[in-house]
């Protein structure tokens, strides 16, 4: 009788048959960097296997699927909700995690008005090629400085920071799925004439040896094309945009690795030129929302991105995000991605050597950034220390001129105040807004004997919610060290982190704050996705039921059971 033991090890020979010995990892230290969440999540696997070409991830889901292994789909391991990793070791069936950043081919269509990508694409990558010919991708700043991948944003409806694109959303895509008879089917719904045997279209597409003939023009949306519109209805009792918003689930789009996707179509757009940076500030919110409500409504074109960031915020960025800014600012993001794998390496190390400190890379690079110069520019520290609320409008070159008379209209009657800002300092406002992203986690790992856990929120506000900011009771508040604020502010989608004191259980802390939430009538999360720090609305889970029936893909995620053909955990 052969034994499941037995079973793990011709499976894992069987992977390593298909991908090379070196990429099937089993070790614990070999595996820690993709089955840690950047944030959150960790868990144990049976193998980690890298695929060099889609037909080699096409064998090897068919493997773990005959195996009955579950799968678990990882691009750049980027995300802060634990959804592309494992949740505890309470599953019933081992693990497969699949990275698929050797993956990382994208083909340009249509003289670049589609791409075609691949699982490891990366934002990056795909600015950085669509550059060359003045287009853009969906997203191309926010979470393409961490090096995060196309894929995973189109599977999770990510949203970013630019308003007239909304979530990243396609309906054209290439998967395989798992149906009710626990068989691997290949689904084409590209667009795109590839054949009819699953191995031979699998090398067309990574090969792009397809001709513009074989492109369907008509096969469905590339980006939701309705979103500009959506934002500015001001008035609608509803957020523009969140997670469990069924009106951007199609197959791969918000999937949540409930799929294997082996590429994802998309609409590519016209890179902005001669854009104008407008800096904000000011200490009543309502100012800001006057503001917020008039430029979605008043003006023909919409700003590029409008991003609010809170003092708190800015203090926290400015001292705990200063290496990562400096990084970014004069080596770009292509390094961050190496930078976070020796980061990776490290913590393994000093993991394994036991008596080093916690956290040690953490306070190494914090205390190397005290070497570090100043990096902000010296009128956005001026409002720094004038104003508690801080609003950049990025706009075109066609709008600049409008919005400065509006500005300059507007602010001869409040009380906060603007300034234009050089190309320089605009750049540098958006970079110190999203350094803040990783500021909290880096504050916890430096005060870890004072922080107990981070609370990490993305929230939807309704758009017409004029009481934004957020007043927490006072009960609360005593269990908090530090509050950050920052978000999409035109959007009305805020990050809310909260770095909670020691000896308080942040998950607790967290359910005490949902209530308030609700009776605000705000949607979470945003745009993060449920990963395993949520809890999936039931139409989020009838929708991934319907997409994995046997649960064998990704199981856990929006804390349903982990269990084979979606048992209740009870029973």
């Amino acid at each position: 009788m052969t034994t499941a033991a037995g079973n793990n090890k011709q499976l894992i020979e069987q992977l390593k048959n298909i991908a090379g010995q070196h990429h099937v990892l089993t070790g614990e230290d070999s595996t820690y960097r993709f089955t840690h969440g950047f944030r959150f999540g960790a868990g144990k696997v049976l193998a980690v296997v890298q695929p060099g070409s889609l037909i080699e991830l096409w064998r090897i889901a068919q493997a773990c699927v005959n195996a009955d292994k579950i799968i678990i789909m990882q691009a750049a391991n980027t995300g802060l909700t634990g959804g592309s990793t494992p949740d505890g070791n309470n599953y019933d069936r081992d693990i497969v995690l699949i990275s698929t950043l050797r993956l990382d081919k994208s083909h340009l269509i249509g003289n670049g008005k589609q791409v075609v990508c691949l699982p490891g694409a990366t934002l990056y990558e795909l600015e950085s090629k669509l550059a060359a010919i003045g287009r853009e991708p969906h997203s191309v700043i926010g979470s393409s400085c961490i090096g995060a991948s196309v894929l995973g944003g189109v599977s999770n409806n990510s949203g970013g920071a630019l308003v007239q694109r909304g979530p990243a959303y396609t309906e054209m895509a290439v998967f395989g799925q798992v149906g009710p008879d626990g068989k691997l089917q290949l689904v084409n719904h590209l667009g795109i004439q590839l054949g009819n045997d699953p191995e031979a279209i699998l090398q067309k597409l990574e090969a792009g040896t397809f001709t513009e003939a074989d492109i369907d023009w008509n096969a469905g949306k590339g980006h939701d094309g309705n979103y500009i519109n959506h934002v500015r209805e001001i008035d609608a009792d509803t957020p523009a945009r969140y997670n469990a918003d069924p009106a951007r689930w199609y197959e791969a789009a918000g999937c949540a690795g409930k799929l294997v996707v082996f590429a994802v179509r998309l609409d590519t757009f016209p890179a902005n030129k001669d854009t104008s940076v407008f800096y904000i500030g000011t200490n009543n919110t309502d100012e800001l929302e006057n503001l917020r409500r008039h430029v979605l409504t008043a003006f023909n074109e919409l700003p590029i991105c409008g991003e609010y960031i809170h003092r708190d915020a800015f203090n926290i960025a400015e001292k705990y995000g200063k290496d990562t800014f400096a990084v970014i600012r004069y080596f770009g993001t292509k390094f961050l991605p190496k930078m976070f794998a020796m980061k990776s390496r490290f913590d393994i190390f000093s993991k394994k050597l036991g008596f080093l400190a916690d956290h040690l890379s953490d306070r190494i690079m914090q205390a190397i950034s005290y070497l570090l110069p100043r990096q902000l520019p010296t009128r956005m520290l001026e409002y720094r220390d004038k104003f508690e609320h801080h609003l950049m409008l990025k706009v075109s070159h066609d709008l600049a001129g409008p919005m400065r008379q509006y500005l300059q209209t507007y602010f001869g009657s409040v009380t906060g105040e603007y300034f234009e800002c050089t190309p320089e300092e605009g750049k540098l406002a958006f970079l110190h807004r999203f350094a803040a992203a990783g500021a909290a986690v880096r504050y916890r790992a430096v005060h870890h004997k004072e922080a107990e856990d981070i609370v990490a929120l993305d929230v939807a506000l309704r758009r017409n919610d004029h009481e934004w900011f957020e007043k927490l009771p006072q009960d609360i508040e005593d269990k908090l060290i530090v509050k950050l604020y920052y978000g999409h502010f035109l959007c009305h989608v805020m990050h809310q982190d909260y770095v909670v004191k020691k000896g308080y259980n942040a998950i607790a802390v967290e359910h005490e704050m949902l209530p308030g939430l609700d009776a605000r009538g705000a949607r979470y999360p945003a745009e993060h996705n449920v990963g395993h720090l949520y809890k999936a609305p039931q139409n989020m889970l009838d929708h991934y039921q319907q997409l994995d029936p046997c649960n064998c893909m990704n199981p856990g995620i929006g804390q349903a059971t982990k269990r084979k053909s979606w048992v209740a955990e009870s029973v």
